[in-house]
């Protein structure tokens, strides 16, 4: 063993330690991030504005903060972009992430100097985890790549501002600056099919370890070298054996991963988003990732079922229920107050509270009354695919209210890489699975409000040419699972 991976193993320990004394006491360490935020925000605008001197409880939150969503918290972000201080969190940000808006253009989420550090810590302490439960700790050694946005920022009224996965990029450890892939150069490559080519050549003869990314752009990355070196990527890179992915479920892609890889490896699921680093995958024995409540962010649950009646009850850390849609909900030392990021997440442990990401809450089908969501329909592809040669490359779903004949049905947009020989009995097994995964769905079937759902095959890198066409190919871009309208289906039909 190595002096880097012995230290690591030892620094690994030290993390765990720190780690399960705040998770074992879940309540109290909500409580003392809860006090803290009100206390640090009080003299911000947002905080007179919403009395928080008044605020001795989480249910005087409640009253006195509403839910919002970031049009709703847009004014005040307004005045910060144009380099206001003490707006929603005292001082100004260090950095906004730009995102794209899906409703007024870009969004300029906040990062703080006390944000900040969580971002980073996250995602090392994801890591120590897996080396402390696993004793692996030899990956250290070889080279680690992390595809993301290019790390070129910006700079309004004197805060920077870029992708988070570009600002990130500015905080690497110095202990992995060596090991770390693509080169600088590389990483700040705008063009996405460019920057994968770029990628692939300077990885090509290298000791990858460790491989990080969406599965979806980690895939077009890991098809251009199997295709270069003509063999699997893990006869290419022999010591390739941990995975680190985020932003969409891995499952779906897990069957083509192994196909491409040559053999199973490794993998940790991470959290993040511009507005906070959420949880990460701590154990590789026990489902879901590690809800992070001692991370300078205050949480809320709402269920899913409740959020859009009028006065929906915001549960804290120690209502939730297991097998609960909630939507996740957050107020943060960046200045997000009460703010809903949009995702919907479940609980598959209160001891510790471990979570999974079940969708987002504004893409679900319920055209009929099924409220469908993303982790319902990636459950059912997976379980259509077990046992079966079919491998997939990306899909989506959309109702087809309208059809020229017969009933309505849920039409699912499949790439294929490796197709079913019969397409009517694979819709049938994904038909079946569903029925199994929302009694809504089962309902609607078996009362022929709708027929069994139809396949439409989309051609090779057609999900890649949709995302190009509207400017999100590759980066932290995600294609939505499902949609309640057509928008994206009638792109593909008329691609």
């Amino acid at each position: 063993m190595s002096l880097k991976a012995f230290l690591a193993k030892q620094f690994a320990a030290i993390i765990y330690q720190k780690t399960q004394k705040w998770a074992n006491n879940p309540i109290a360490t909500q409580q003392q991030v809860f006090e803290k935020l009100i206390a640090d925000a009080k003299q911000t605008q947002f905080g007179k504005d919403h009395h928080f001197s008044e605020i001795k409880t989480v249910a005087d939150f409640a009253q006195k903060v509403p839910v919002r969503d970031y049009e709703a918290l847009r004014p005040y972000v307004d005045r910060m972009v144009k380099g206001e201080e003490n707006i929603l969190w005292k001082g100004k940000p260090i950095y906004f992430a730009k995102t794209s808006g899906t409703t007024s253009g870009a969004k300029y989420i906040p990062l703080t100097k006390e944000s900040m550090p969580y971002h980073i810590e996250a995602a090392r302490n994801a890591i120590l985890s897996y080396i402390h439960e696993t004793g692996n700790a030899n990956f250290v050694d070889g080279k680690m790549i992390f595809l993301q946005g290019s790390p070129i920022l910006e700079e309004k009224n004197g805060i920077k501002l870029g992708r988070l996965s570009g600002i990130v990029a500015h905080y690497v450890p110095k202990y992995l600056q060596k090991n770390r892939m693509p080169s600088w150069e590389t990483n700040c490559i705008e063009d996405w099919e460019t920057k994968v080519d770029a990628v692939v050549e300077e990885t090509f003869h290298e000791n990858m370890a460790v491989i990080s990314g969406i599965p979806s752009w980690v895939q077009m990355y890991f098809e251009k070298l199997k295709a270069k070196a003509e063999k699997p990527v893990g006869e290419l890179f022999k010591n390739f054996n941990l995975f680190i992915y985020g932003g969409v479920n891995y499952e779906p892609y897990r069957a083509k991963f192994e196909s491409l890889i040559g053999r199973k490896v490794d993998s940790i699921e991470l959290f993040p988003a511009s507005e906070g680093f959420f949880a990460y995958q701590d154990s590789q024995k026990e489902k879901g990732m590690l809800l992070l409540l001692n991370s300078g962010i205050f949480y809320e649950f709402i269920k899913s079922e409740e959020f859009f009646t009028e006065n929906p009850k915001r549960h804290t850390i120690g209502e939730v229920e297991l097998g609960i849609n909630y939507v996740l909900i957050l107020s943060s030392n960046a200045g997000l107050w009460a703010y809903n990021i949009g995702d919907t997440i479940q609980f598959t442990s209160l001891k510790p509270y471990r979570i999974i990401v079940s969708g987002r809450i504004k893409h679900y089908i319920s055209a009929f009354g099924e409220h469908v969501i993303g982790k319902e329909v990636e459950a059912a592809m997976q379980e259509a695919m077990e046992g079966t040669e079919v491998h997939i490359n990306e899909f989506t779903v959309a109702p087809q209210v309208s059809p020229t004949e017969g009933l309505p049905y849920h039409e699912w947009f499949i790439e294929f890489e490796n197709e079913p020989d019969n397409f009517d009995e694979f819709a049938l097994r994904i038909d079946q699975a569903m029925r199994k995964q929302n009694v809504y769905y089962d309902d609607l079937i078996a009362g022929h409000v709708l027929r069994t759902l139809v396949i439409t095959k989309v051609p090779k890198n057609g999900f890649q040419e949709y995302m190009k066409s509207i400017g999100k190919l590759g980066g932290q871009n995600k294609l939505p699972r499902l949609c309640n309208d057509r928008e994206i289906a009638d792109s593909l039909t008329r691609a």
